[in-house]
């Protein structure tokens, strides 16, 4: 004679309850899914907060089947994911900032680079980092930023606009070795912020990944475009570095260890920038060594597949706020004050940089200085 044991709230719902507790596992230690085979643990690390979104019929299931220990382990889920990520939908205030930078890809298919360029500049921003730009569009970017952002650099299809003068600028070599022919996608240059204040300045936009039947979520380009970039950033000589790009994955992936190991980024893991239509991950980033990202948002869409991401930094303590606010300390101020004043510069050295005089009265004029 066959016994039947009778199922309990605990024996009901096994399968829900392993599938739950699968999911807190991989939102506590996604870096045990392995790379090979597709590279499945990459993929999960740039979507990870949609970890939470099978937590919900799961939670209808363990309901339905009246299962205690489904339930229990949907409780689990929850509150992980809840650790992991509700830090960043809690509303904070940043606190004081010394520069906002605003990072766009603006799309090589842009309909309208100047109403682009008009969305930044409402953002008020110190820096501007541009990837995707195109011979016929940058004349349009050009103009629409010449006035408050007098100091620019392009260097293939990537660019800067800072309203501080640039006194180095060059490209950055991080093509990977399988590309050939023309591929210029990072600049580095030095921004004079205050006197005897530099912040050296990438702006790169690494290879696209893909998702081929094959060789599953390939980034083997934008890994080896990262590993060059981050021995840059290792060598880099100043103190503050900023990094602002479209990198092509979020800070959790581990293909961009070689930045995330030294550069220091906002937890905002809500704010998406990609693709405009449903946004699903942050793939463009604004990273810091020496300084302190306080705050990440995305601005509205433009005329782009990605949405403009704004970044405020907060400076070490070279210069505080006061004193470069204060009108002996050489800064121009046209209104209120900004933290770390407008200096006066009176030359520039490099590439496609245009120059400022100003003055204690007014911002001045601007004249192109060309190597």
């Amino acid at each position: 004679m066959v016994r039947f044991l009778k199922r309990t709230a605990w024996t009901r719902g096994r399968v829900t309850a392993i599938l739950a507790l699968l999911v807190a596992l991989l939102l506590l230690f996604p870096s045990l899914v392995p790379s090979a085979l597709g590279n499945p643990g990459g993929l999960i690390e740039n979507f990870l907060p949609w970890l939470g979104v099978p937590i919900l019929p799961l939670l209808a299931l363990a309901v339905l089947r009246r299962s205690a220990s489904a339930l229990s382990a949907v409780l689990v889920a929850v509150v992980v994911w809840v650790a992991v990520f509700g830090p960043s939908l809690l509303p904070r205030d940043p606190g004081a900032h010394d520069l906002t930078v605003v990072q766009h890809n603006v799309s090589d298919v842009n309909r309208d680079p100047a109403a682009t360029a008009r969305t930044l500049i409402d953002a008020d921003p110190d820096l501007i980092a541009l990837e995707e730009l195109t011979r016929r569009a940058l004349p349009a970017y050009e103009r629409a930023l010449r006035g408050p952002y007098p100091h620019h650099v392009v260097v293939g299809t990537v660019g800067l606009w800072s309203r501080y003068p640039l006194t180095e600028t060059a490209a950055a070599d991080i093509r990977p070795g399988a590309i050939t022919g023309e591929w210029s996608r990072g600049l580095r240059a030095v921004v004079r912020v205050a006197p005897q204040r530099d912040i050296a300045v990438y702006v790169a936009h690494l290879p696209s990944v893909r998702i081929r039947p094959g060789s599953g979520f390939d980034t083997r380009w934008r890994d080896e475009s990262a590993a060059l970039l981050g021995e840059k950033i290792a060598d880099e000589d100043s103190t503050t570095v900023i990094l602002a790009g479209d990198l092509n994955g979020t800070t959790r992936d581990r293909g961009l260890t070689p930045l995330t190991s030294q550069l220091d980024s906002a937890a905002e893991d809500f704010e998406f920038s990609w693709p405009t239509a449903f946004p699903v991950a942050r793939i463009d980033q604004v990273m810091t060594r020496g300084a302190a990202v306080v705050d990440v948002r995305t601005l509205p869409e433009t005329g782009s597949d990605h949405l403009p991401v704004v970044a405020r930094i907060r400076l070490g303590g070279e210069r505080s706020h006061a004193a470069a606010c204060h009108p002996g300390a050489g800064a121009v101020q046209p209104g209120p004050c900004h933290p770390l004043g407008h200096p006066c510069p009176t030359t520039a050295t490099a590439g496609q940089i245009v120059a400022t005089t100003c003055s204690a009265k007014s911002a001045g004029t601007s004249r192109p200085i060309r190597r």
